[in-house]
């Protein structure tokens, strides 16, 4: 009996969409809890290629989350045992691990041979990012942030607005699970929640989970989902560039003190808090660029900044690079 012959008999899948998963090619981002989830779920449902990017290793405070991994692997990239893990569920896929991060340097070339793009990464800089590559590819996203015992799962953009258009003001805090904590199974049923987003998107079930929001609240047990098909793109929106892409021709200034990072985003930056910037006339034709860690900061001075900028603003966050 072939693997797939339960799934076969659905009629949503059938030969037909069992041919459909077999010729698609999905990009992950990121190796943690959600893709512990999301991971095995597409092997196992047969999806043709999946490239798995995550620059980190495997931590022993990982392991309440990402099940993927053993106390046996701690210390190994994420990207690569993930990987490996898929390939034992299934032999009959294609499947790439690689020890590295998405960036604005390499996104469009991983991401233009896609069909679709989840994004399984704790980083607000990164989920952005991949909204804007994919709003311009017209690839599928099917993004999921979770922190505490809540978070959401989202289709974006091959179609339907983006990330931007639904959260179009940066986070209130740059909190991550690794600095505000996150409960295994809260992540677990996000994972699950992006898998089912990403068939449903493959297979082109009706209605799409593109345009479609699920909100997850373990605490209450009050969850939520609605449809933002008519969300319009934000007019003004700060796009994350790399530091290989500023010039000596751009205003460029270093958010982070010395202590945070000894050496700046760009040999030309200028290191200042957000209440020091002060730009002169001479100035104002120039591109403007924010550095910071994680790009909070960077957003911030760009809101406080843009009313009186005529100019482009763009974000450095040195976590995606």
């Amino acid at each position: 009996m072939s693997r797939y012959a339960r799934q076969m008999m659905l009629p949503q899948v059938g030969g037909e969409g069992q041919a459909r998963l077999a010729a698609a090619r999905a990009l992950v981002v990121g190796a943690g809890g959600l893709a512990a989830s999301a991971l095995p779920l597409l092997a196992g449902a047969g999806v043709g290629q999946i490239d798995i990017f995550d620059g980190d290793v495997i931590e022993l405070s990982n392991l309440h989350r990402q099940t993927l991994f053993t106390e046996a692997d701690v210390g190994r990239a994420k990207a690569e045992v993930a990987a490996e893990r898929c390939r034992a569920l299934n032999s009959g896929i294609v499947l790439a691990g690689t020890k590295r991060s998405i960036t604005p340097e390499n996104v469009v070339q991983n991401s233009q041979n896609a069909d679709l793009v989840l994004d399984c990464a704790d980083s607000y800089a990164v989920s952005y990012l991949l909204s804007d590559t994919c709003l311009a590819l017209g690839k599928p996203l099917i993004s999921a942030s979770v922190l505490g015992l809540g978070g959401y799962a989202g289709g974006f953009c091959g179609g339907a607005p983006s990330l931007r258009a639904v959260f179009p003001e940066a986070p209130d805090s740059a909190a991550s699970c690794a600095t505000a904590g996150v409960l295994g199974p809260v992540v677990s049923i996000l994972g699950s929640i992006q898998a089912q987003m990403a068939l449903s998107a493959l297979l082109g079930l009706a209605p799409s989970p593109l345009g479609q929001m699920v909100q997850v609240d373990a605490q209450t047990w009050r969850n939520s989902t609605f449809r933002f098909d008519a969300a319009p793109e934000p007019v003004t929106a700060f796009c994350f560039v790399a530091p290989s892409d500023l010039t000596a021709d751009d205003l460029i200034f270093e958010l982070r003190s010395e202590a945070e990072a000894p050496h700046p985003a760009h040999p030309s930056a200028r290191r200042m808090t957000i209440p020091e910037i002060e730009i002169s006339d001479t100035n104002r034709g120039k591109r403007l660029a924010l550095c910071c860690a994680t790009g909070l900061r960077a957003w911030r001075a760009a809101e406080q900044l843009q009313p009186d900028w005529p100019g482009e603003i763009v974000l450095v966050a040195a976590a995606t690079s």
